[in-house]
């Protein structure tokens, strides 16, 4: 098995595409392949101690899942099947994407639900990233002025997107283990 697991939920594809990013800059022994967590178990994910989980976040703040169209489901759906997995001694990382002018006062908010899910399951959550740069006016993905994961907009900052991935990436990497 590989030694990071790397999940994700998407209704547009972004976030799949972001993850697949991720992945391609990895070999197998590093890091399994993206997978939707419509596709997922909670036995699969129980098996990796070191985790990076991705959203979108929709709507009004919400996560993926069928109440937000996403089709085949998405961490709404999930996240109940992992509500008993015990996450203590895991390393978990979180990417979100969102939309910053149309959705000004939740911007990422789904991240911040995965990482309050997380944390109260006893994961050690790292990666968080400068709030700077970004033009919102309210998160739940926002702590100590700074996103308790790597934030995201496709929509209006999608040029920023590949150096903040790997800025990222390289920020995370001594808590993974990631020849960065």
């Amino acid at each position: 098995m590989s030694r990071i697991g790397l999940f994700f939920a998407s209704s547009t594809g972004n976030t799949r595409r972001i993850a697949k990013a991720i992945k391609k800059r990895f070999d197998d022994d590093t890091m399994a392949d993206a997978l939707n967590v419509n596709k997922a178990s909670a036995e699969l994910i129980a098996g990796y101690s070191r985790l990076i989980f991705g959203t979108s976040t929709l709507g009004g703040g919400q996560l993926p899942g069928v109440s937000t169209d996403c089709m085949g489901g998405g961490w709404e759906e999930f996240l109940p099947k992992l509500q008993d997995v015990d996450f203590s001694g895991k390393t978990v990382a979180l990417f979100g994407l969102g939309d910053q002018q149309k959705y000004p006062d939740e911007f990422v908010d789904a991240m911040g639900i995965l990482y309050q899910f997380f944390v109260a399951r006893g994961a050690q959550v790292v990666g968080a990233w400068p709030a700077d740069d970004y033009d919102f006016i309210a998160s739940k993905a926002l702590m100590d002025d700074e996103f308790v994961g790597l934030a995201l907009d496709q929509e209006n900052q999608k040029n920023l997107s590949d150096a903040r991935l790997e800025a990222w990436l390289k920020l995370i990497a001594p808590e993974f283990g990631l020849p960065l």
